[in-house]
């Protein structure tokens, strides 16, 4: 190639156009400023929403910060033990399983504890019995001999008490003690001390689990008791409101004319209380099952018949899942659009408010008997009120709806899908009544069991009391 050709090309390739990017230099410690800035706000807001759900929880609850307390105080007592040096010689270097005993079995009711102490001290007693005895017995062979021993007990009774945990009526109130007894027999039988050590360390281990749940109960009872029972009580009242609110609100909210689902939180929140009804079952069933270790307290005396709440909470759910149904044939119609025409709708409206707000007042009246633990007056006479309103729903479906149109369009009929949400509402409705009369048995029921006081009673008391106040008042005036 000529040096003249070379030359062209060159002149050509300067030609083109070359693009350049300039990237500014910024200094790290410019660049990971806006990152610090940023995690140190977001663990800012992060602690300060923590903070504003612990505070809304203790005032919601005031009773957790008061239990907060009570442990304190139950764990300053129980170091007593180490900062006195007579007691620490009492008991041994073994003071540290009285403060595992508190930390362990402190539970935020009574009967939770009991049920914690009681287990506790049984199954530590038992199997400090038996540890020793099957020590002695293996002191009594040969070397070999006792090693078997002690290795063939532990493999049996660990294996039979994990499988006597799996028993129900165990599992349900006597699984803590059942646990307990395995750790505390391996504990002491594969020690490998003598059965006078044994002895010792038996009675030394009973005497600081028996101060620590001795100082659990005083502190658990004599300081702000939150006892299982009166939780339960208290749960079964508040969710039969509930239920009823719900059921009022829910037939109300399905007949509101004008734009559905657009009420206020307060309705909102209401026709939507079923669903606590339906998620306490298994804290009912704990609160009854503490409530059995309870002694007699307040308003409910011995043997109170705690089981039978857990009959009138199968009712209300039973109840609860017919409310649920309800609510979601509003929904499924809210999203579709699948109007009635307004006088069908009409029909059967002010018979369905009119069913709705009997068996609402069913509920409450029956709440109201469990709350004053008390004979109702009037529950025959709404039951009775609620039953005619079924009844005359009954005759409304049976009858044709009055023709709102014009002479032209008599004969047009309506599609059976514009009307099948109406009949499932009504016969929901009439199915909710008759559930609620179950609940208003298992209800009778328990006033029969725990001797609620009838109203005749209530007003023979009274003649009773206003006839020693005026004997008092004539002997004032003598």
């Amino acid at each position: 190639m000529s040096q003249k050709a070379i030359t062209n090309n060159n002149k050509e390739e300067s030609g083109k156009l070359e693009w350049r990017i300039t990237v500014p230099h910024k200094p790290s410690a410019q660049v990971a400023e806006p990152e610090l800035t940023d995690k140190l706000s977001s663990s800012i807001q992060s602690s300060s929403r923590f903070l504003k759900n612990a505070w809304k929880m203790g005032a919601d609850d005031p009773r957790k910060l008061v239990h907060c307390i009570k442990v304190g105080v139950a764990l300053t007592l129980v170091s007593i033990f180490y900062y006195s040096r007579p007691l620490y010689q009492g008991v041994g270097g073994t003071a540290m399983w009285a403060i595992m005993t508190i930390v362990v079995i402190f539970e935020f009711t009574v009967g939770g504890t009991l049920y914690k102490g009681l287990n506790r001290v049984m199954a530590t007693l038992s199997a400090g019995m038996v540890a020793i005895g099957i020590h002695w017995l293996a002191s009594k062979s040969t070397k070999t001999s006792e090693h078997i021993i002690v290795g063939a007990s532990a493999f049996i009774i660990s294996s039979v008490a994990t499988f006597v945990r799996f028993v129900p009526a165990v599992k349900a109130r006597f699984d803590y003690g059942m646990l307990i007894f395995i750790l505390t027999f391996n504990f002491i039988a594969v020690s490998g001390y003598r059965v006078e050590r044994l002895l010792e360390l038996a009675q030394e281990r009973l005497a600081t689990v028996a101060i620590g749940i001795s100082i659990c109960l005083l502190v658990c009872i004599l300081v702000c008791p939150v006892w299982a029972g009166e939780e339960l009580h208290q749960l079964m009242i508040q969710n039969m409101r509930k239920l009823a609110d719900s059921l009022e609100e829910s037939v109300a909210e399905y007949f509101r004319e004008g734009d559905k689902g657009n009420g206020n939180e307060v309705s909102m929140q209401n026709s939507r209380g079923y669903k606590c009804v339906l998620n306490s079952k298994a804290t009912e069933e704990t609160l009854a099952n503490l409530a059995k270790w309870e002694p007699v307290h307040g308003r409910f005396s011995y043997q109170y018949p705690w089981g039978q709440y857990l009959r009138v909470g199968t009712a209300m759910r039973h109840c609860a899942y017919c409310i649920e149904t309800l609510n979601a044939c509003i929904i499924s119609e809210n999203q579709n659009q699948q109007l009635a025409p307004d006088h069908l709708k009409k029909h059967i409206s002010h018979a369905c408010l009119k069913l709705g707000l009997e068996s609402s007042n069913v509920l409450r009246e029956l709440a109201s008997s469990i709350e004053s633990m008390k004979r109702s007056a009037n529950i025959e006479v709404l039951i009775e009120q609620m039953n005619d309103a079924a009844e005359k729903m009954q005759s409304i479906l049976s009858t044709p709806p009055p023709e709102d149109v014009e002479p032209k369009a008599a004969v047009s009929t309506v599609p059976l899908m514009e009307v099948m949400t109406e009949i499932t509402v009504a016969s929901l409705l009439n199915e909710i009544a008759l559930r609620i009369e179950g609940v208003a048995d298992m209800v009778e029921d328990l006033a029969e069991m725990a001797s609620f006081q009838s109203f005749e009673d209530e007003r023979r008391t009274n003649k009773l009391t206003a006839g020693l106040n005026g004997q008092e008042s004539d002997i004032l005036r003598v």
